[in-house]
């Protein structure tokens, strides 16, 4: 009679496999974090810029007059944008918009400094981004 030979993986090569799987995790999640909160920074500053935008828009329309709140801007029709981003918590970070006939500022503030972004931006009268 012939023997039958047991096959299948010993449990040392279901280690190695294990620790493998594990160091190749331990390299890409960090570099998953970084893009995704450089990600988030990206967003935030093209959301100042369409706010910016926005306003700048209405002023020209309006003979230099900036909107003086956000729903000069959600309200008009056509709106100068769809939704009102300030006081609103998007992907990380909070929008404070302070809007008055001469002048606009607009904030983005990261919820955790270093988890959902890197710094807080800021977008002025006349489209300055300053981080």
């Amino acid at each position: 009679m012939k023997r039958l030979k047991n096959q299948g993986f010993t449990l040392v090569e279901i280690m190695i496999v294990v620790a493998i799987i594990a160091l190749l995790a331990a390299i890409a999640i960090p570099n998953l974090l970084r893009a995704k909160i450089s990600a988030n920074d990206a967003l935030a500053q093209s959301t100042l810029r369409t706010l910016s935008t926005a306003s700048e828009t209405f002023a020209t329309s309006n003979n230099g007059t900036y909107p003086g709140d956000i729903t000069s801007l959600t309200g008009a029709t056509p709106p100068y944008i769809n939704e009102p981003f300030c006081t609103q918590t998007i992907s990380g970070f909070v929008y404070g918009c302070t809007m008055a006939a001469g002048s606009y500022s607009f904030a983005a503030v990261p919820v955790n400094v270093g988890v959902s972004g890197t710094t807080t931006f800021t977008m002025t009268t006349g489209g300055i981004l300053t981080p």
